[in-house]
C-alpha cells in the first residue's frame, strides 16, 4: 500500500507545479507533507530523512557539479560577446549563393553554439532574434524557418559540453554503482561525464547531418519554401574572413572538448578553461566591460542557484519516495512488463518524453533518473548508451507541441506575422528526424559506445 502512496505523491507534485509553485519548493514541500502525514498514520519512518544531511554534503562537495556554473558562465559570456551574430553572418555569406543556404547556416551555427555554450534556451532565443527576420525577409516558408531554428537551437541538449550531459553523467554514475552493488559487485565499474560526452558526440553529429539532409530535400522538392538569394546579394565571404569568424569559437571548442576527450582535464577543469576562454574572446571583441561582467555573473548565479536548489528539493523527494517503497514498486512494475528489457526501456522513454512536456530536463534528471536508472542498468543496459538515449529523448520532448520549451522560447521572440501554428507544424519533420535518430541508436548502440571505448580503452 505504501508504494501506491509514493505514486500519489508523484501526482501531487504535478498538481502543485500546475498551480504555479517553483519546482524546488514543490518537490521538497510535497515530499515533506507526505512524510509528516505518513509518520502520523504510521506508514513512514522518519529515519529515511536522516540521510538528508549526508546527501546535501555530497552535493556541496561534488567536484563534477562545479562544472555547471562554469559552463553556464561560459555560455552566457559567449552570448554577450556576440559570437552567434558573427557566426551567422559568416555562415550565411559562405552559403549565400546556394538555395536554402541560410537554413544550412542556421543549422551549422546551432551546432557550433551547442558545442560552445550548451545552453538551449539562450541559443533558441538568440537564433530567433538574429536569423528568423532575415529568413522571412528572403522569402523562406515560416514553417521551414521556425522548425530549423527550434531544432538547431536544441542541439545544446546532446552535443557536448552540454549541461544536460553533465547532470546526467553525475546521476548515472551513482545509479550505475548502485545497480552493481545490488548485483553483488563490490568493485563496481564507473561511468564519468567524459564518457557521456564522448558517447554523445557521434549521435549529435548524426542529428546535424539528418537536419541538413532534410533541408536539402526541402530545397529540392519545394524550392519555393527556400528561395535562391537575390541577384544583388553580397558575394560569399572569403576564406580569410570565414577563418577569422570561426577560429576563436573552434579553438574554444577544441580546448574544452579536446581536453576532456583527450584525458588532459576533468569536465570541471575544462569548464574553467572554457570560462576563461570565453572572457578572453569577449575581451578581444571589446565586450568585457564591468556592466557586461556584472550581468553575466548575476545570470550565472540565478541559473546555478536554480539548478542546485532543484537538486536539493529532488533529494528530499527521492528519500521520501524510497521511504514509501516507491522504488520497489517501480522496479516490480518494470520487471513485470512484457518484452523484458525492451519493454521496460520503451515505457521509461515514453514516460520521460511525456514528462518533458511539463518538467524541465533538470527535474527529470534529478527525480526520475535516480529511480529508474538503477533498475534499467541492473538489467544489463550500457550506462553511456542509456544516458545518450535519455538526452535525445528529452531533446525531442523540447520540440514537441503543444508544450515543448523550445517552441515557447521562439514564440516569445518571433514576429507577429509568424503564427503559433506555423511553429508547431514547422517542428514536426524535425521531431520525426529525432525519432529516427533514437531508432538508429536503439538498433546500433555502438553509435554511442564506440567512441568512449576507443578513447578510454587504455
Amino acid at each position: 500500500m505504501t508504494g501506491v502512496v509514493a505514486l500519489y505523491m508523484f501526482g501531487a507534485v504535478f498538481l502543485v507545479l500546475l498551480a504555479g509553485y517553483p519546482v524546488a519548493f514543490s518537490l521538497a514541500g510535497t515530499a515533506l507533507a507526505f512524510a509528516l502525514a505518513g509518520q502520523w498514520l504510521g506508514g513512514f519512518d522518519f529515519a529515511f530523512l536522516e540521510a538528508l544531511p549526508n546527501r546535501l554534503y555530497g552535493i556541496m562537495t561534488n567536484e563534477t557539479l562545479v562544472a555547471v556554473p562554469l559552463f553556464v558562465f561560459m555560455g552566457v559570456m559567449l552570448e554577450r560577446s556576440r559570437i552567434a551574430e558573427s557566426l551567422l553572418e559568416t555562415m550565411a555569406s559562405l552559403f549565400g549563393r546556394l538555395r536554402g543556404g541560410l537554413g544550412f547556416s542556421v543549422t551549422l551555427v546551432g551546432m557550433l553554439l551547442a558545442a560552445s555554450t550548451g545552453i538551449v534556451g539562450a541559443t533558441v532565443v538568440t537564433m530567433g532574434l538574429l536569423s528568423l527576420p532575415t529568413m522571412l525577409k528572403r522569402g523562406y516558408d515560416p514553417r521551414v524557418a521556425t522548425g530549423t531554428i527550434c531544432a538547431s537551437g536544441t542541439l545544446g541538449q546532446i552535443i557536448p559540453p552540454s549541461i544536460v550531459l553533465v547532470l546526467l553523467g553525475d546521476v548515472l554514475s551513482a545509479a550505475y554503482q548502485q545497480a552493481q552493488l545490488e548485483q553483488g559487485l563490490f568493485s563496481p565499474k564507473t561511468v564519468s561525464v567524459g564518457d557521456l560526452f564522448a558517447g554523445a558526440l557521434l549521435p549529435g553529429v548524426l542529428l546535424v547531418f539528418l537536419y541538413l539532409a532534410y533541408l536539402v530535400l526541402v530545397a529540392t522538392l519545394r524550392p519555393a519554401a527556400m528561395p535562391m538569394p537575390a541577384e544583388d546579394a553580397p558575394p560569399p565571404a572569403s576564406g580569410l574572413a570565414a577563418l577569422h569568424a570561426l577560429l576563436a569559437p573552434l579553438l574554444l571548442i577544441l580546448a574544452v572538448l579536446g581536453s576532456i576527450l583527450g584525458g588532459l582535464a576533468t569536465p570541471t577543469e575544462a569548464a574553467s578553461v572554457g570560462a576563461v576562454g570565453a572572457m578572453l574572446l569577449a575581451a578581444s571583441r571589446g565586450q568585457l566591460k564591468a556592466s557586461v561582467l556584472r550581468e553575466v555573473v548575476r545570470s550565472t548565479l540565478r541559473v546555478s542557484s536554480m539548478v542546485f536548489l532543484i537538486l536539493i528539493g529532488a533529494s528530499v523527494f527521492s528519500l521520501v519516495f524510497r521511504g514509501f517503497g516507491g522504488d520497489v514498486l517501480i522496479e516490480e512494475l518494470l520487471l513485470q512488463l512484457p518484452g523484458g528489457v525492451f519493454g521496460a526501456m520503451l515505457v521509461v522513454m515514453l514516460v520521460m518524453f511525456l514528462l518533458g512536456f511539463v518538467l524541465d530536463f533538470i527535474e527529470i534528471t534529478f527525480v526520475v533518473v535516480p529511480i529508474v536508472g538503477p533498475i534499467l542498468l541492473a538489467m544489463g543496459l550500457d550506462p553511456v548508451w542509456l544516458g545518450v538515449m535519455i538526452a535525445i529523448n528529452l531533446q525531442t520532448s523540447f520540440l514537441t507541441p503543444p508544450f515543448g520549451f523550445a517552441l515557447f522560447y521562439l514564440r516569445g521572440v518571433a514576429p507577429k506575422e509568424v503564427s503559433t501554428a506555423d511553429i508547431y507544424r514547422g517542428v514536426i519533420p524535425f521531431i520525426v528526424i529525432q525519432l529516427i535518430a533514437l531508432g538508429l541508436l536503439a538498433l546500433w548502440p555502438s553509435l554511442a559506445t564506440w567512441l568512449p571505448e576507443q578513447i578510454y580503452a587504455g
